[in-house]
């Protein structure tokens, strides 16, 4: 695995590994890698010749009061378990390398973007879509996978692509890979990390708490009465705060009160000082 840090080497790099008409696939990540991560990285290997994943912890994203400092690092560790997949480059730029003195261009992606962590997390959605569209040009890749866990994250970059119309890679060929969870159901996560024992289990009762309102729907419970079981459900189980818990079309992320054929259940919430996110399909079979 050959791993880069700088823009002109990265180029070379990346036409060496095209040489003979071979395909690159880009799996984009912040690092503090885990098993669902590495899901990512071989699900790629079924896409392209050869695999490139990034790391960045992209400043742009975080807002004032979050997790930027404390975000984890472990860029040794992390090379060490894409070397054993044997991924054929890591760009992992610096923050220098990415945003230059004097860089002053932004994304925005309208629509898809507002509501959900997108109010939560004011100008996030801008940080995202700015550092991948750069990701993209830098790497050029002909497909590149993302967790379906940030659906809305998703969402935002299949947008992008489409307005922007992108070829390297086109937003057919962005592919969103299911959510690879632990024995209980929690999305796997790098923010799982700051949970403490208590709270780690505790943290059990947000998928569990999607599947109950999945069936409540199915049932032909409205939504209303089943959001506001399901955030009481979860205040009981030991979150703190709710950021939202909300009924979307799967695409526009729009809003909806009643299944449209293509809903999903959206979560955000708090416990301790983590914020866990997580997101089902509603499925075919829920009727009003």
């Amino acid at each position: 695995m050959q791993t880069v840090s700088q823009l002109d080497m990265l180029r070379n790099t990346v036409s060496a590994l095209r040489a003979g008409e071979k395909t690159l696939a880009l799996v984009p990540t912040m690092g503090a890698l885990h098993e669902g991560h590495l899901t990512l990285v071989r699900e790629a290997k079924n896409h392209a010749d050869h695999v490139a994943v990034s790391i960045f912890v992209n400043p742009t994203q975080f807002g004032p009061n979050e997790d930027l400092d404390a975000y984890p690092r472990q860029l040794a560790e992390d090379s060490a378990m894409l070397e054993a997949e044997s991924v054929a480059l890591l760009w992992a730029p610096t923050v220098s390398e990415m945003y230059p003195d004097g860089y002053a261009s932004s994304i925005s992606v309208a629509g898809v973007s507002e509501g959900l962590c997108g109010a939560a997390r004011p100008g996030h959605f801008d940080g995202v879509a700015t550092v991948v569209c750069k990701l993209f040009n830098q790497v050029r890749p002909d497909v590149a996978l993302f967790g379906e866990k940030d659906w809305q994250q998703l969402a935002v970059i299949r947008r992008m692509a489409r307005d922007l119309d992108l070829i390297a890679p086109g937003a057919d060929a962005i592919i969103g890979v299911p959510t690879v969870r632990e024995a209980d159901g929690l999305a796997m996560s790098s923010r799982n990390r700051y949970l403490s024992p208590e709270q780690r289990q505790q943290a059990a009762a947000l998928p569990a708490t999607i599947e109950m309102a999945i069936a409540m729907l199915r049932d032909g419970h409205e939504w209303g009465h089943v959001q506001a079981v399901a955030e009481d459900e979860l205040l009981m189980g030991g979150f703190t705060q709710i950021d939202y818990f909300e009924l979307r079309d799967a695409d526009s992320i729009a809003t909806l009160d009643a299944d449209n054929g293509n809903a999903r259940i959206f979560v955000a919430a708090r416990i301790g000082g983590t914020r866990l996110i997580d997101n089902r399909a509603v499925g075919p079979t829920y009727v009003t």
